[in-house]
Parts: structure tokens; C-alpha cells; sequence
């Protein structure tokens, strides 16, 4: 598969998610993504650079023209470790651990993150307010605890299955009590 429009297709569903969940400003948005998928070949067999690059810019330039902030889920052989900015580590008081991702211990997507992120750095896990999983991925360990499921028109990034989902508040305090809609 050629890398063509992969770059619009990932900013495109990137936009979709924003407004779907709701995010603003400050907020997280964790992306696993498994290019060998996007190539159409099976999970972790075909990682590309190129690839990376191209689906990585699409969304990076989208979530920082938005103030929202990008964790890049590596692979399975880094423990799903995530890249992200170091001011989002202090902010949130992560702590950091020593790993620099690369196309086949990391993957190619959480590689181009730790290439272009300001001060990238690497930590087990985040709490992020929504998610985006490219070529099924599993992310879900990195999304706040009540996750749920966003349909958005695009389906796929090349030949990848793309599921996208959004964080809520737990709803506490049974059936007399009431919730703030706005939180849903």
C-alpha cells in the first residue's frame, strides 16, 4: 500500500475524535498504532518508518494545532510503554523510565513520536481522556477508567480497523441520584 493520503486520513479522523469527545485544551489523547496494519499485513510483522511518519504527522499536526496532547503507545515488547512530552510527565507526575523506542522494539509510530516530540520521554502508563487504536492495538489500559466507545465516519487508516473511544466520570451515588449532563 502506498503511503498516499495517509497523512489526511489520520488528521481527518484525528478532527472527528476531538469533536466527537469533546476534548479541549490540556486534555490526552493516547494512539496506538501498528503500521504493519496500515499496510495491510498482520500486526507486528511490517514495520514501516515511512508509514509511521506519514500517520504520525497527520495526527500529531492535528492534536497540537488543537493544545491537546499526543501519548504514543509503543508495542508489546516495551510493555505498551508510552512517549510523551516531558511537561506532560511533570504535570501529571509520571514517573519516567529509560527506554528509547525503535521500528521493532517500540514500533515505528511510537519511534517517529520520540523523534519529533520537543522532550520526548518514556512512562508505563497515562490516564488519557480519549484514544485512538489503529490497527487493533489495545490502548485501552492507557485511557481513564470509564471508557467509551466514538463512531466516527472514517473506519480505517490505510488498512487498518481504527477504534476510537472517549473518557467520562464515573457515575456515582444510585438511582436518586442526578448527574451533570454536560459530563456524559
Amino acid at each position: 500500500m502506498k503511503e498516499e493520503g495517509l497523512y489526511e486520513e489520520a488528521a481527518k479522523a484525528v478532527k472527528e475524535l476531538i469533536e466527537a469527545a469533546g476534548l479541549k485544551q490540556g486534555d490526552i489523547m493516547v494512539v496506538g498504532c501498528s503500521t504493519s496494519e496500515v499496510t495491510g499485513e498482520r500486526i507486528g510483522t511490517s514495520s514501516s518508518v515511512d508509514t509511521a511518519e506519514q500517520v504520525f504527522a497527520g495526527i500529531y499536526d492535528t492534536l497540537k494545532k488543537a493544545g491537546i496532547y499526543l501519548a504514543a503507545q509503543c508495542c508489546e515488547h516495551l510493555n505498551r510503554a508510552i512517549i510523551i512530552e516531558n511537561e506532560v510527565a511533570c504535570r501529571e507526575r509520571i514517573s519516567v523510565v529509560n527506554v528509547v523506542p525503535q521500528p521493532k522494539a517500540g514500533g515505528s509510530f511510537a519511534t517517529m513520536a520520540y523523534k519529533y516530540f520537543e522532550a520526548p520521554v518514556a512512562v508505563e502508563h497515562i490516564s488519557a481522556d480519549a484514544g485512538m487504536d489503529i490497527g487493533d492495538t489495545l490502548i485501552g489500559m492507557h485511557l481513564k477508567e470509564v471508557a467509551v466507545p466514538v463512531r466516527i465516519s472514517t473506519r480505517s487508516i490505510g488498512a487498518a480497523h481504527l477504534v476510537c473511544a472517549r473518557t467520562r466520570a464515573k457515575f456515582i451515588g444510585g438511582e436518586r441520584a442526578r448527574y451533570d449532563e454536560k459530563m456524559m
